[in-house]
C-alpha cells in the first residue's frame, strides 16, 4: 500500500499479487479475444473452412446444373414442370434429371440440386444463347 510519505511511487506490491494480476489480465483478454475480437480455436476454423468449402461447391454445380438445364432438349417443357412441383419436390426433380451431375465426381453435392431448383424456379423464361430471352407461352 502506499505510505502518506512517498505515494505511489514507493509501492511494491508481492509477487503473489503480480502473477494473480498476469493471471486475471490474460483471462480477460482472452475473454474479450474470444467473443468480441473475432479469434477463433484451430478446431472451430476447420469447421468454418469446410463449411465455406461445401457451400462454394454448392454454389458452382448449381451454376453449372442451371446451364446444363436451360441448354437441354426439352427445357421449356422441363422448366413448366419444375415450376408446377412443390418446393420439396424439386430437388428429387433436378437429381432425377441428370442435370446437378459434374463428370468425376461421384454421388451429389449438398444442397447444389437444391439451389440449382431455386434459380430455375424464378426464371420467367428461358434465355437464349445469344443473350435474348425465348418467347414462352403464358
Amino acid at each position: 500500500m502506499p505510505n502518506s510519505q512517498g505515494g505511489w511511487s514507493d509501492y511494491r506490491p508481492s509477487k503473489t499479487l503480480w502473477a494473480w494480476s498476469i493471471v486475471g489480465a490474460s483471462a480477460l483478454t482472452m475473454a474479450l479475444g474470444f467473443t468480441w475480437g473475432g479469434w477463433t480455436t484451430s478446431g472451430r476454423a476447420t469447421v468454418m473452412t469446410a463449411n465455406a468449402v461445401r457451400d462454394a461447391k454448392a454454389d458452382l454445380v448449381a451454376e453449372i446444373c442451371v446451364h446444363n438445364f436451360i441448354t437441354a432438349n426439352n427445357a421449356q417443357e422441363n422448366l413448366k414442370a419444375l415450376q408446377a412441383k412443390s418446393s420439396w419436390q424439386r430437388e428429387d426433380f433436378i437429381d432425377e434429371g441428370g442435370w446437378a451431375k459434374i463428370a468425376g465426381i461421384e454421388g451429389t453435392i449438398t444442397d447444389a440440386a437444391d439451389a440449382c431448383a431455386d434459380e430455375l424456379v424464378k426464371l420467367k423464361e428461358l434465355p437464349l444463347s445469344g443473350g435474348e430471352a425465348a418467347v414462352t407461352d403464358s
